[in-house]
């Protein structure tokens, strides 16, 4: 059965050439399937919208008007399929991606540089936040995609791990002596230690691992970044407890150094949430797939 949107196709391409004919040609239908058509939508609006002469056909008054109209649609309908290649090409389009301050720098920009170069015409939205805000922010429809601290359990994210990453302490020149034999974990609990905030997962992560080995921690200090805890430690204010692969430049030039502990942490991962009710769009697609491959 023809459809309504389709006799309006029929009617503007007749409109264009003037002929059931070349109508027929261009639409790869017969003539009388035209004529039919074009009589079929003549009848759903009682109107005429056709002169028939032995040359072709001209529209009538009502046809002419009719036309505009249908014209501006179409036009508007193919602009909008149109956009859609362009943002299933990604030609255009926004990718609205939300992540924390520690893994953006040490996690994804190299990611969203390769990202930036191969679709430059894409817009880019980065929104900051705690894992906890990134998780609200996903559910909310702020962002598209969350790049998180794992483990998140939450049954309506879908979770992609991406990196395994491992907790440790590390400390300054300060307490080269104190900590030049390995330790377990009451020991270090009763050093000055310096974590991030009670609200980070990575701090939940490594309080609850210390919570099930029988170690509660007390921290001296509790700070809102993961460079500012690196930096207490440099200038010897206490252990801190960091990323390893986000510390290694510090470890590598020997400016700060690794706590040999008897134990060590189970690694975690960072990972990327999505909500599963909601269909990744084209651009989050591609850009899982990058951060997949690098």
């Amino acid at each position: 059965m023809v459809s309504k949107l389709d006799l309006y196709r029929i009617f503007s391409i007749v409109g264009k050439n003037q002929s059931f004919s070349k109508a027929a040609r261009v639409l790869f239908m017969s003539q009388p399937a035209v004529s039919q058509a074009i009589m079929q939508l003549e009848n759903e609006l009682s109107t005429r919208l056709f002169n028939r002469t032995p040359k072709g056909v001209t529209p009538t008054t009502e046809g002419t008007l009719l036309l505009e109209y249908v014209n501006s649609a179409i036009n508007l309908i193919e602009i909008g399929e149109e956009k859609m290649a362009e943002f299933k090409n990604l030609t255009i389009g926004e990718l609205r991606v939300g992540v924390g301050d520690t893994i953006s720098k040490y996690f994804l920009l190299p990611k969203l540089e390769a990202f930036r170069n191969r679709y430059p015409s894409l817009k880019l939205k980065i929104v900051n936040g705690t894992t906890d805000e990134l998780i609200s922010f996903l559910k909310s429809g702020e962002v598209d995609i969350g790049i998180c601290n794992l483990p998140i359990h939450d049954a309506s994210l879908h979770v992609t791990p991406c990196l395994d990453i491992h907790d440790t302490f590390v400390y300054g020149e300060k307490y080269q002596k104190l900590l030049a034999r390995p330790i377990d974990f009451h020991e270090l609990a009763k050093l000055p230690l310096i974590f991030l905030e009670p609200s980070s997962n990575s701090r939940k992560y490594v309080e609850e691992f210390l919570l099930a080995k029988g170690v509660k921690i007390e921290p001296e200090f509790e700070l809102g970044s993961h460079d500012l805890v690196v930096e207490f430690a440099r200038i010897n204010m206490g252990i801190a407890c960091v990323t390893k692969e986000f510390t290694e430049d510090y470890l590598e030039r020997g400016i700060l150094r690794e706590v040999q502990l008897s134990e060590q942490i189970p690694h975690r991962s960072i990972g990327v949430c999505s909500l599963k009710s909601v269909p990744l769009s084209p651009a989050s697609t591609k850009f899982v797939e990058l951060i997949e491959r690098m």
